[in-house]
C-alpha cells in the first residue's frame, strides 16, 4: 500500500491473551488492513491501513463485533485515585468471603450437604440467574462463533446447557457464578501485569509552568513546544527533556535511569521529563516534550514490547489450540464411557486453557515494566529470553569498558607545522564528528584556546576516521589505516607500547603530525565481569577498532581474548561468526558507532541510553545509565523471569491434567470444577507478582 499509515487505538474490555487475539482477528478481517499489533498492557492496537479503504470508525464496527470497544477519545493516563488503598482493602476482603463461599461449597458438595440446599431453589430463580449472570459470557462465546473461534467459554457454556438439559439449574447457576468470578481473576491477575506500566504513566507530569512574554502560565504538557522557556521549582518534577538556561538543582533521575543518588545541575546540562528537582530552581530550554521525550519513548517501547514475544510465548499458543480439541474429546469419552452427564459437564467446566495463555505474557509483561523502573529498558520477552540462554558476550571497547572521554597526552609534529598549527587542523576536521575521540580532540585544543576552521566537505570515513577540506587542503584524521603504517620514530613506538590510541593527521597523502590519547576503565568493570561469568557466561571477548596495542593493557586487566583493528564491519562478522556455531550471542557497545553488530547479535544492548535516540532505537536492551553492574542484574533478571515463566507453564499444565483425570472419574462434581478452575490463574498471578519486586 503506497498511501498507508498507522493508528493507534485504544481498546476497552480486553483482560486476558485470548481477547487480543479476538480483537487482531476482528481488525485483520477488514479490507484495507495491512498490518495488526494489539497490546494487552497498554491497552491498545496499532492497525497499519490503507486510509482510502478503511478507517478509524470501521475498525470502531469491528472491535464491537469482537465484543470489546473503541472509546470515543483516549484517556490520558492518570494518578492512581486517593481511594486506591481503600480499593484495595476491599478487594482483600473479596478475597477472603470468596474463600469462605469456596470452602463452604465444596465441602458442602462432598458431604452431600450442598445438594439439599440447592433442591430447594426454585428452578425459574436459578435460570434467572444464567441469564442474567451469563449473558456477558454467552455474549462473547456467540460473537467468537461469529469469528469461528472456539474459546473457553465456550466448553464451559456446552456444561452449563448441559447442566440445564438434564435438570441441574442449580448447578448451572453456581457454574455461571463460578464463571464471572474466574473472569474477574484473570482481569485482576492482567491488570496485576499492567502495574508496573500503569506506575510508569504516572510518574510523568502532566502540567508544565512556561514562561511566555515574561510571564508564567500553567500549561497542559499537550500545548508546550520545542524551544519554549519552562521553569521548574524545588520538589518539582521537571515535565520535559531539555537544556538549563540558567538556575541549580539536585535532580533525582531514578525514573529514567534507575539510578536513587540525585545528582548536581546547572546551566548547560540536561535534564529529562519526569525527574525530579531537589533544593533549586531551573529554567530549561525544551528539546523534547510528550511521547518524543526520553521517558515518553521508555513508556511507548514498554507499551510494544509485547509485539517481540518469546518463543514460549508461541508454544503455549500452538498447546492452548490444541488443548480445547483435546477436552472436547475427552468429554465425549468419558459420556461414552460412563454414560455420566455431570462428569461430562465437570470435564467442560473445569478445563483452562486460559492458564498456558497467561502463563508467559503475564511474567514477561512484569517484568520488563519493573526492569523499565530500574534503568534497564528491555524491549521485549524475545530478547529476555534470549538473555536467559546467552553464553557469548561480545563487548566493545571505547565508550563501553571504559569511560568514554579520552583525553589527548601527546602530540607528536613530523614536518614544519607546530603542535599548535597540527591540533588546530585536527579539531576543525574533527569538527562536526560525534566520535568520543573527536571530542577528546576538540576540548584538547579548547583548553589551548586555539582558534579552529570551518571544514568544507566533511566526510566521515567508518572504521577509519574522518576528512574534510580545511583552507583549500584535504585534512584527514584517523587511525593507522589511514596512514597505511606507522613511522619509524622512536617516540611513536613509546607511545604504542604505553597502549595509547594513535591519531594520524594527515595534509593530502602526507603525514604532518600524531595525536596520543587515552581513555580510562570504568572502576566497576572487573567486578562486573566476575558476576557475568558466575552466571555462567564464561565466552566473553573485547572488540575494538583501535590497535592491538592500544587494546593489550585493558585485555590483559580483565583477562578477556580480544581482537583489534575491526571495522564495523569486521564486528558484524565475528557475530555472525559465534551464531554459525548455534550460540547465542549478546553484544554490548555504545549504540551509535556499533548499531550494526547490536542488531546483529540475538541481544544488542547499548550503554547510557538515556537521552541517546540513536542508542535507544539501535538496540535491543537499553541501559539507561552508564553502570557496568547493570549487565549482571540484567542477566539474574532474565534468567528469574524464564524461570518463573517455566513454573507458571508447569503449574498450569499439571492443575489442568489433575483437573481432567478427577472430573472424567466423576472424583470433581462440575461446582467445584467450576469454582477451581480459577485457581491456576491465582497461582499464575502470585507467582508472576515477584518479578514486579525484583531484588
Amino acid at each position: 500500500m503506497a498511501h498507508a499509515k498507522t493508528i493507534d487505538v485504544p481498546i476497552e474490555g480486553m483482560d486476558c491473551v485470548e481477547c487480543t487475539q479476538h480483537v487482531a482477528a476482528a481488525i485483520e478481517s477488514l479490507q484495507g488492513v495491512e498490518g495488526v499489533e494489539v497490546f494487552l498492557a497498554a491497552k491498545k492496537a496499532r492497525v497499519v491501513l490503507d486510509p482510502a479503504q478503511a478507517d478509524l470508525a470501521a475498525v470502531r464496527q469491528a472491535v464491537a463485533s469482537a465484543g470489546y470497544s473503541v472509546p470515543m477519545q483516549e484517556s490520558q493516563p492518570t494518578a492512581p485515585p486517593p481511594l486506591v488503598d481503600f480499593s484495595r482493602r476491599i478487594m482483600v476482603l473479596f478475597g477472603a468471603v470468596f474463600a469462605a463461599v469456596l470452602v463452604i461449597i465444596v465441602v458442602g458438595e462432598w458431604l452431600g450437604l450442598l445438594k439439599a440446599v440447592t433442591d430447594r431453589i426454585p428452578w425459574y430463580i436459578a435460570l434467572a440467574i444464567v441469564l442474567v449472570g451469563g449473558f456477558p459470557v454467552f455474549r462473547k462465546v456467540w460473537l467468537a462463533i461469529l469469528q469461528r473461534r472456539i474459546t473457553t467459554h465456550a466448553l464451559m457454556t456446552v456444561g452449563v446447557i448441559a447442566a440445564v438439559t438434564i435438570g441441574e439449574w442449580a448447578t448451572a447457576a453456581i457454574v455461571v457464578f463460578f464463571m464471572r468470578v474466574g473472569d474477574y481473576v484473570e482481569g485482576f491477575t492482567t491488570d496485576r501485569s499492567r502495574m508496573a506500566l500503569r506506575d510508569l504513566e504516572n510518574m510523568a507530569p502532566d502540567q508544565a509552568r512556561v514562561q511566555r512574554n515574561g510571564k508564567e502560565f500553567e500549561l497542559p504538557i499537550s500545548e508546550i513546544e520545542v524551544g519554549e522557556m519552562v521553569i521548574v521549582r524545588p520538589g518539582e518534577k521537571i515535565p520535559v527533556d531539555g537544556i538549563v538556561i540558567d538556575g541549580h538543582a539536585m535532580v533525582d533521575q531514578s525514573t529514567v535511569t534507575g539510578e536513587s543518588m540525585p545528582i548536581d545541575v546547572g546551566a548547560g546540562a540536561r535534564v529529562f521529563a519526569a525527574t525530579l528537582a531537589h533544593q533549586g530552581s531551573l529554567r530549561v530550554e525544551v528539546t523534547h516534550v510528550g511521547a518524543q521525550s526520553t521517558f515518553g519513548r521508555v513508556i511507548k517501547l514498554v507499551e510494544e514490547a509485547e509485539a517481540n514475544r518469546a518463543s514460549v510465548e508461541s508454544i503455549a499458543d500452538r498447546f492452548s489450540s490444541y488443548f480445547l480439541p483435546l477436552v472436547t474429546i475427552i468429554a465425549v469419552l468419558t459420556y461414552l464411557i460412563s454414560r455420566d452427564p455431570m462428569a461430562t459437564v465437570a470435564v467442560l467446566v473445569v478445563a483452562c486453557s486460559c492458564s498456558f495463555a497467561l502463563a508467559t505474557p503475564i511474567a514477561l509483561l512484569a517484568s520488563i515494566g519493573a526492569s523499565a523502573k530500574r534503568g534497564l529498558l528491555i524491549k521485549g520477552g524475545r530478547f529476555l529470553e534470549a538473555l536467559a540462554r546467552a553464553d557469548v558476550l561480545l563487548i566493545d571497547k571505547t565508550g563501553t569498558l571504559t569511560l568514554g572521554r579520552p583525553h589527548i597526552t601527546d602530540i607528536v609534529a613530523f614536518g614544519e607545522e607546530s603542535i599548535e598549527q597540527i591540533l588546530a587542523l585536527a579539531a576543525s576536521a574533527e569538527r562536526y564528528s560525534e566520535h568520543p575521540l573527536a571530542e577528546a580532540v576538540r576540548h584538547a585544543a579548547a583548553q589551548r584556546g586555539l582558534e579552529l576552521h570551518e571544514p568544507m566537505e566533511f566526510r566521515p570515513l567508518p572504521g577509519r576516521g574522518v576528512q574534510a577540506q580545511i583552507n583549500g587542503s584535504i585534512i584527514s584524521v584517523g587511525n593507522q589505516s589511514m596512514h597505511g603504517g606507522r613511522p619509524d620514530d622512536q617516540r611513536v613506538s613509546e607511545l604504542a607500547a604505553e597502549g595509547k590510541t594513535l591519531l594520524y593527521v594527515m595534509r593530502e597523502s602526507t603525514l604532518i603530525g600524531l595525536l596520543a590519547a587515552t581513555d580510562t576503565m570504568r572502576e566497576e568493570v572487573p567486578a562486573a565481569i566476575s558476576k557475568i561469568r558466575d552466571l555462567g557466561v564464561e565466552d566473553i571477548e573485547l572488540l575494538t577498532g583501535d590497535s592491538e596495542r592500544s587494546a593489550i593493557p585493558l585485555a590483559d586487566a580483565l583477562g578477556l581474548p580480544f581482537r583489534a583493528g575491526l571495522l564495523p564491519e569486521d564486528k558484524i562478522s565475528i557475530v555472525r561468526e559465534h551464531q554459525s556455531r548455534g550460540r547465542t550471542v549478546v553484544m554490548i557497545g555504545d549504540g551509535v558507532n556499533d548499531a550494526p553488530a547490536l542488531a546483529q547479535a540475538d541481544v544488542g544492548i547499548s550503554m547510557g541510553a538515556a537521552g541517546v535516540d540513536v542508542a535507544i532505537e539501535a538496540s535491543h536492551v537499553a541501559l539507561m545509565r552508564e553502570d557496568w553492574m547493570l549487565v549482571p542484574e540484567l542477566l539474574h533478571i532474565s534468567r528469574r523471569t524464564m524461570s518463573v515463566v517455566k513454573m507458571n507453564l508447569a503449574l498450569a499444565a499439571i492443575y489442568n491434567l489433575a483437573g481432567l483425570l478427577l472430573a472424567a472419574f466423576g472424583l470433581l462434581p462440575p461446582v467445584v470444577a467450576a469454582a477451581a478452575q480459577s485457581i491456576p490463574d491465582l497461582g499464575i498471578l502470585t507467582n508472576s507478582s515477584r518479578l514486579l519486586r525484583q531484588r
